[in-house]
């Protein structure tokens, strides 16, 4: 009577091979990004060795002249991104918050499916929606009694002074927020879900008060994804484009640190000023832009690895 079952002969051979197919797609991922900062480097060169480090703290850009300097794109950029963190990441841990811990079990998924699909509306109806709608009301409603209340207060009133139009950083900066809102409030609503149910009941079952509970028990022990969701949502404010362009006011003047002032960002400015760029020093000079704005999400990332790394370790 013969044995119908087949006998499977260990073999390392798949291994091999498996081994070989990720470590050349790793491979090709270290080359491709090798490759982009190459280029961009190559591409920046005459106005790297043109201009050197004033480039980067000089706020004169004059194409016309071939004078550039990227401090007011650099300082729209940075600005804008705090004012939507600043703002983003009490709301979205409230919403977390709510979603996992307070709201009834019938509105969780109806209204965490909501919030998810914010994230899918593209950027260029977000920056439509601040200009057209947005930005009018903002003017109104929100910059103007800033401007009367806080615009008169010493030292923190300058960075709240001047007409209240619109547009300008502070706006680009609520835009911003709205945009990345629904990216770390699913990040911290997911870490949270992943709490261990025996945990939070323990809490509650000696006393603890909801706040209490997230507080000393959720936050501690997801501390790790919340700061990853974080740093997500600063990723998706320093590459925002097409929503910035529309509200921020496009332009490389520094008079002041008033919020309302018009400004510039770098994906904006790239965006504004490459179809109709010169060869010469105006591409190179925004290709240096691109290459700085590489260089910061690059530091924003090593920070947030080496922040991740020291909470993993001290939470052992």
């Amino acid at each position: 009577m013969s044995d119908s079952s087949t006998i499977i002969v260990p073999t390392k051979r798949g291994d091999a091979i498996f081994g070989l197919l990720t470590s050349g797609a790793s491979l090709f991922t270290l080359l491709l990004l090798g490759g982009i900062i190459a280029s961009l480097v190559v591409a920046s060169w005459p106005t790297i060795t043109a201009f050197g480090l004033s480039f980067i703290y000089t706020a004169n850009w004059d194409p016309p002249a071939e004078q550039f300097g990227a401090l007011v794109p650099i300082y729209g950029t940075i600005i804008t991104s705090f004012i939507a963190l600043i703002i983003a990441v009490p709301i979205s841990f409230g919403i977390a918050l709510f979603l996992t811990e307070l709201a009834p079990p019938w509105l969780r998924r109806p209204l965490g499916t909501a919030i998810e699909l914010l994230a899918a509306v593209p950027s260029i109806v977000y920056g439509m929606w601040g200009l057209l709608v947005f930005a009018p009301i903002f003017a109104k409603y929100v910059q103007g009694p800033l401007g009367a209340t806080l615009g008169q207060v010493p030292v923190i009133g300058a960075l709240f002074s001047g007409p209240p139009i619109g547009i300008g950083l502070l706006t680009a900066g609520v835009v911003l927020a709205i945009m990345i809102i629904p990216y770390i409030a699913a990040v911290m609503r997911d870490v949270f879900e992943v709490t261990p149910v025996m945990l939070k009941e323990a809490g509650y079952g000696m006393g603890c008060t909801t706040w209490e509970v997230i507080w000393k028990i959720v936050l501690p022990h997801t501390k790790v994804g919340v700061i990853g969701g974080i740093m997500l949502g600063l990723g998706r404010a320093l590459g925002e484009t097409m929503a910035v362009t529309f509200v921020i006011g496009n332009t490389n003047y520094l008079n002041d640190i008033s919020l309302f002032s018009p400004g510039n960002s770098i994906t904006s400015a790239l965006a504004n000023e490459f179809a109709e760029a010169d060869a010469g020093l105006h591409t190179s000079a925004l290709m240096e832009l691109g290459l700085i704005l590489f260089l910061i999400t690059f530091v924003v990332l090593v920070a947030s690895k080496l922040l991740l790394s020291k909470l993993s370790s001290n939470g052992r």
